[in-house]
Order: structure tokens, then sequence, then C-alpha cells
């Protein structure tokens, strides 16, 4: 009769698509029992709706089959705890990172906020809608990891696709490459509770294991705040420059001047600020309200030194649009010069990861 040590020898056979390691010393396979006939083998991931699922569990059965064919084989799937993941992560951060090396991306931004709550992610998706009008091949890479809404705009719900050569980012109506951990999950409403360095590691696969192929421009959605999200794109990704969002309130102004000290500390270049629900436009006779009082942008652009790319108004049809899926339909006019300046400031040459991998 087979034995659960013979069973681990065979399982020691079966490599991870993604990783050089085999499922063992990857800590995936968490405990096999033999039962007459009947072999249970549970197997751990990362978390539970990773594309490669249906491989893995195929792998695992295939190799059990051949120690006896007449066996039945039960994979029982299970998520790994935080700390396991964390550790697996680590593990995999030392394998062959194959996207990364065929990707070419021209240029690299991040759109960063500090502050929550003012609009920095409809900014980066309206930045890679005006860079795609413009006939430009984009991709976002959605950084904000516990707090994702970029796959919700863009009307994505599908788990993005595998290949030989990596991840596939999901793609728009229009053809944005989009990645994110939402697309992961098995449900838009799941909270990723996760601690600093397991946020960095699942930044680090989204620019390293994802098969992005060739790019004009990719736009990373940076989460609010300067910690550890933050401090790995600046560090580990060739950054081409860093757009600043604000909104008019001084308190915005003196959070985003908190994002700007840490670019520059990490000699990563500011392209400049876009401020964020500037203005209403009235519908009946078109006259500009502050409602959030007096801009203060222009203020905070001059104290850092970098250019005022633009002013956008607070457009309930915006809203409308990104909580359909349809923020590709939002005209955007406002935005397309912004973008233009954008793309102006962007050095030749992007910037070297401070520490690397």
């Amino acid at each position: 009769m087979t034995t659960p040590e013979q069973v681990l020898d065979a399982l020691r056979g079966v490599m991870h698509p993604e990783i050089d390691q085999n499922l063992v010393d990857l800590q995936m396979i968490k405990g096999v029992t033999v039962d007459n006939k009947r072999v249970t083998c549970t197997l751990a991931l990362p978390f539970m709706e990773i594309p490669i699922k249906d491989q893995l569990v195929r792998s695992v059965r295939e190799a059990v089959a051949k120690l006896d064919a007449g066996a039945e084989v039960e994979v029982k799937l299970t998520e790994m705890s935080q700390q396991e993941r964390a550790a697996f992560m680590k593990m995999a951060e030392g394998g062959p990172r194959q996207a990364e090396m065929l990707n070419d991306i021209s240029h690299v931004i991040a759109v960063m906020s500090g502050k929550g709550g003012v609009g920095k992610s409809s900014v980066a998706a309206l930045l890679a809608i005006a860079l795609r009008r413009q006939g430009q091949h984009v991709g976002v890479l959605d950084a904000d990891i516990t707090g994702p809404s970029i796959p919700r705009m863009f009307g994505l719900h599908q788990p993005p696709a595998m290949s030989p050569l990596g991840i596939l980012p999901a793609e728009t109506q229009t053809g944005i490459k989009v990645i994110s951990i939402n697309l992961l999950l098995p449900s838009e409403d799941e909270a990723v509770i996760w601690r600093g360095p397991l946020i960095s590691g699942a930044i680090k696969q989204f620019w390293g294991e994802v098969f992005w192929g060739d790019l004009d421009t990719l736009v990373i959605d940076l989460p609010p705040g300067t910690s550890d999200a933050s401090l790995t794109v600046m560090q580990s990704i060739p950054l081409s420059g860093v757009v600043l969002v604000t909104s008019p309130q001084d308190l915005a102004g003196m959070v985003v001047r908190k994002a700007a000290r840490m670019a520059q500390q990490l000699s990563v270049p500011i392209l400049g600020l876009v401020e964020n629900m500037g203005y209403v436009t009235c519908p009946d006779c078109g006259r500009r309200i502050e409602v959030f009082g007096p801009s203060q942008a222009e203020l905070t652009a001059a104290q850092l030194g970098i250019p005022m790319l633009g002013n956008l108004p607070l457009d309930p049809n915006l809203a409308a649009r990104c909580d359909a899926g349809q923020v590709e339909d939002y005209p955007a006019t406002e935005f397309e010069p912004i973008a233009q300046r954008i793309m102006e400031r962007v050095p030749a040459q992007k910037v070297k990861p401070v520490f690397g991998h």
C-alpha cells in the first residue's frame, strides 16, 4: 500500500510552474493521508483564486496517480496564513522572473497623493485613458493592495490568465492592460488584511511576474501615504516620475507635501501636481463653484518647486461612470492637456531602483 512518505517523495518532483522549486520545499503541501485506496493531499495556496490553481491541483493528482493508478486522489485546498504567505513570497522572490526580462516598458509613471480621498485612482485611470486615446500601448498596475478600485472602474471582474511567460494582465474594452489584487480575490468585497512585507511582495510580483509585453507607458496607482507600498515601488521599480494629486483643502496640500518629500529623498522625479475636485460647474449658469474653498494647489506647487499640471472638476458623471465600470466612456476633455504636460516632462531615462529586488 502507498505510504504518506512515498506520496511526499512523489510531490517533491512537482515543480511550481512559476518558481524553480518543488511544492514540498515551498511548504505548499500541508498534509497527506492514506486510507486504503484513498489518498488525500492538502494543498496550501497563497490566496485561493490564483490563476494557476487548477494547474497545481492537476499536477498533484497526476504525481500521486503514478504511484498507484488505482488510487482515488483527493486534493483539498486551503489558504496560507499571513505568516506562511510571507514566507512563501520570500522564497518565490528567489525564483526566475522571466516576465520582467521579456517586458519592454518605455515609461513608468506612479500616481501618488499622500492623502486618501482626493481621487488619486480616478486620476490614474484618466491618465491611462488619455494616453491610450493618443495611440499609446498602456498598462495600469494597481499597487493599492488593501484598497484596490481600478478593476471596478474599468468593469473588470475575471481573474487574469496564465501563460508560460507569466501572469497575463486583464484587458479593458479599449485595450488597456490591468493587474490588481482584486482580480485575484474570490469577491471584490473581500478584505486584504496583510502586513507590510506581504503587500511589498505582491507589488514586486505584479512588476516582475506579470507579462506586460511592449508598453509605451505603465501607470502605477499608489495607495495613500508614504509607507511600505509607496516605498516598495520607489525602491524596486525603475520609475520615470511621480504625478502628485491633491484637492483644494490646505490639509490635503500638507499631506501631499509629505509625499513629495518622500519622492525627493528617493531621487524620483516629480512630474507635477494635479488638483482634483477643484470646482463644480453649475448646470444652469455654467459658473464655477469652489465647493471645497479656494484652491491651495498653486501655492503647494510653488512651495515644492514643481509645475502645476492642471485642475480637474468634481464631476458626478465621472463618479457614475466609475461606479458602472465605464470610466473609458468618460469624455475627459479637461484631462487631455494635463496628460500632454505629463508626457512632455517625462525624462528619457528611468530612475534605477535604490535597492533593486
